[in-house]
């Protein structure tokens, strides 16, 4: 497409994409135009440039009116803001964080910023955030993500490794090698569009495909049909969801008693199988998890679950399991379950088999890529401060300061957090059981949140300063499983009064007496080239050769040649067990980890087990919530971003989010298509859109997650959620004293029409107010 005379073209990337943006003489943006390098480009793109100048921008800083005149912090939410000027929002700021230091110190200061605003390297959220609080003495930080946090903390004591991201076998080697692909909660395409340091080339339709065309046969077990695409023609296997486990030790039972499995691979690379294989056969309980026990809790017949074992047995097989499915009680089960299964069939370590986790869970790892490619970063130097808290348990931990739990085998003693610092996400996004976690986010004295929008975090917080967008600033997109480097270029000036990040950081270090330190005498350009020159000189080192900065400037982009062949994970360790052996104790797979007996936590046993989820719909509290809710990624957004934007308004149903149920959950409800539903459980209540889709099994609804969470009565915990927010209503508890992460897809729920629904109002701006005499 030809560039009209005077109009210039930009380059930039995001989340979604790299894209160009065309501006006219007077600086508005025209449209976007995708990376030529990119086959299947992310639709979403397009509708970038309307969020810049949205109505809903943060043009100037503001405070909370009550916090100007120190009132209690119960009304956040609630409240009008008050504008204010940069020099008394920095002051304010500076001047609460010396306050808290020196009154409580850095331990009462929470930074565990869980942004995904930007995908550039310096203009990183969490990375600027952390920078500037831990020159400031320090502050408590997260462990874990709320992705795949499960699988984080178990994979290390099974393999010895917990770079999850990397556990996924590569498309090539699948399509070459599987003859047969079981995905338990299967990998739909839209979770493709992004990657978390920036997506470049959007190649997974392609993929799928050449597997068509290759005759893999794939078996999607999932409540959800749509898990995987049409194309594939997949085998559904409509499970209840939490129930994946008792799945597996259903087929594992069949591959041991019909003499299925790799004894000599389970001998020879293994730890503890025969521990396990008592507890498989029932000598611990009496309980044998066979395929008829299995059929009972998953209602998958038992025929099928004997075949799929005896299918997988005689095939080149590859199991996966998406990070949908640990987001759950006892989320670390099947993540193990599904290494133990792949061992019993003994095929870890061949191209296209094994397992995978995560397969398709983001664009980047199912592509062959280079180990540790170097990247430009922020440095984010050291955090004195030795407190931190699983991320699963933020709002537990500011409701119970003082209080113990148990962590990976560690008692940790929450720290009393007295100022929140939270930039470039949206914790009214990621929490579950947001009516408690409202409660909790009433707690501190001080909340500051850096935002371009006024999104839910800005609205709940004391402080707001407005925050540039990527096409606002300058930056470098580059990830270790995407061959690229990319040139992120500023395409507009900032809107309103809004600054950089890292400015705005700059400033209050300046104040609080170590701007120095913090800049190191660079401005954004600086910080970019010496950000790359070190990634540079470690990439030749390594043997490649990317141009000086100014060259890379220029040119926009570097792309690493692909590596020859995909690494094949855990070959060598196949191969070669002794000369390879794992960082584990045992140096093997551990099927039984002595380590985790020694813990003696009754929600996670020393090898994979099926246990009870809290609520399931299986047990009693069915029979008063008999919906299990699944919350998925979004299509039309990443996440909560954007929420505001058109793409995602348009799929809107009834003007809130959407929320899939089988014909027979309708009909018995007496709910038709576009009908305000509210969807409740003891924690709370919010509202949707009803469809009525057949692509669920019954018992199941579904809705995505990243509606912008819209209480009737703002800052009031209880209050009905109006707009389709799902985290209203899902637990906050951990995965088990093990990981401590999120379980927000164990929860059951009841539905029923609303008769007279409010007004969606999550996109209205907060109330303003002139400054309290």
């Amino acid at each position: 497409m030809n560039t009209p005379p005077g109009h210039r073209t930009i380059q930039t990337a995001s989340h979604w994409g790299v894209y160009n943006v065309e501006i006219d003489p007077r600086g508005q943006i025209v449209r976007t135009t995708p990376f030529k390098a990119d086959p299947h480009p992310s639709k979403y793109v397009a509708s970038l440039p309307e969020t810049v100048r949205s109505p809903l921008r943060i043009t100037q800083p503001h405070v909370r009116a009550g916090y100007l005149q120190r009132e209690k912090t119960r009304k956040r939410g609630g409240e009008p803001f008050v504008p204010v000027g940069w020099d008394e929002a920095l002051d304010l700021v500076a001047g609460e964080l010396a306050r808290v230091k020196s009154r409580f110190g850095n331990e009462a200061i929470y930074g565990g910023s869980y942004g995904w605003a930007s995908a550039g390297r310096l203009h990183h959220s969490p990375s600027v955030l952390k920078r500037f609080l831990g020159l400031h003495g320090g502050y408590v930080d997260k462990r874990g993500n709320h992705s795949f946090g499960a699988a984080l903390q178990i994979a290390p004591y099974v393999l010895g490794r917990s770079d999850i991201t990397e556990m996924v076998v590569p498309w090539p080697d699948v399509v070459a090698s599987a003859e047969l692909v079981i995905m338990f909660g299967g990998a739909s395409l839209k979770n493709t569009q992004i990657d978390a340091g920036g997506a470049v080339a959007h190649e997974s339709p392609d993929w799928f495909k050449r597997a068509r065309a290759a005759d893999i046969r794939f078996v999607n077990i999932s409540p959800s049909r749509q898990d995987l695409p049409a194309e594939v023609k997949a085998e559904w296997v409509p499970l209840r969801p939490n129930t994946d486990v008792a799945l597996m030790l259903g087929i594992a039972h069949t591959l041991e008693t019909e003499d299925l499995c790799d004894r000599a691979f389970l001998a020879t690379h293994c730890e503890g199988y025969e521990r396990f294989e008592a507890y498989l056969m029932g000598r611990k309980d009496g309980q044998p998890k066979d395929a008829r026990w299995a059929s009972r809790i998953t209602e998958v017949p038992t025929e099928a679950i004997e075949g799929l074992a005896r299918t997988m047995a005689r095939s080149r097989t590859l199991i996966t399991t998406s990070w949908s499915i640990q987001r759950a009680d006892h989320g670390e089960q099947p993540v193990w379950m599904t290494i133990t299964l792949a061992a019993m069939l003994g095929q870890i370590g061949l191209p296209g088999r094994g397992f995978s986790l995560g397969f398709g869970a983001v664009n980047g790892t199912t592509r062959p890529h280079h180990d540790d490619l170097p990247r430009p970063t922020l440095p984010l130097g050291p955090n004195p401060v030795k407190a931190y808290v699983p991320v699963g348990r933020v709002g537990d931990m500011l409701l119970r300061p003082g209080a113990t739990i148990e962590y990976d085998g560690k008692t940790i003693t929450y720290p009393d957090i007295k100022l929140l610092y939270s930039i470039g996400g949206n914790p009214f996004h990621h929490n579950g059981n947001l009516n408690r976690f409202l409660e909790a986010w009433q707690r501190p004295d001080t909340v500051i949140v850096h935002e371009p929008w006024w999104n839910p975090a800005a609205k709940h917080a004391d402080i707001v300063l407005p925050a540039t967008t990527t096409m606002e600033r300058n930056d470098i997109l580059a990830q270790e499983y995407t061959p690229f480097w990319i040139a992120m270029k500023q395409v507009i000036e900032p809107v309103g009064q809004a600054r950089n990040d890292f400015d705005i950081m700059a400033s209050l270090a300046a104040r609080l007496g170590f701007g120095p330190a913090y800049t190191e005498g660079r401005a954004e350009f600086g910080w970019l080239k010496h950000m790359y020159d070190g990634a540079r000189a470690r990439a030749r080192a390594l043997g490649f050769d990317p141009p000086e900065f100014q060259a890379f400037w220029e040119a926009g982009a570097y792309e690493f040649p692909t590596p020859s062949e995909a690494k094949v994970l855990l070959d060598d360790f196949r191969r070669d067990p002794a000369a390879h052996p794992l960082s584990t104790p045992s140096g093997r797979i551990e099927i039984f980890s002595s380590t985790i007996a020694g813990y003696r936590y009754a929600d996670c046993p020393p090898h994979p087990a099926w246990q009870e989820p809290a609520e399931w719909l299986g047990s009693q509290t069915a029979s008063r919530f008999p919906l299990h809710l699944l919350s998925n990624q979004p299509t039309p957004r990443l996440h909560s971003q954007h929420d505001h934007a058109s793409v995602s308004r348009q799929a809107k149903v009834s003007g809130r989010e959407a929320l899939a149920m089988h014909p027979d959950d309708a009909r018995t409800r007496r709910l038709a298509q576009g009908d305000v539903v509210r969807v409740f459980n003891d924690r709370g209540a919010f509202l949707a859109g009803a469809v009525v889709a057949d692509h669920l099994r019954p018992g199941v609804v579904q809705i995505s997650t990243g509606a912008w969470y819209d209480p009737a009565e703002g800052g009031q915990p209880g209050s009905l959620e109006k707009h389709g927010n799902p985290n209203v209503v899902t637990l906050d508890g951990g995965t088990s004293q093990l990981a401590q992460s999120t379980a927000v897809q164990t929860v059951l729920v009841q539905v029923e029409k609303c008769e007279s629904p409010p007004p969606v109002t999550a996109f209205a701006l907060p109330r303003f107010t002139s400054r309290p005499s």
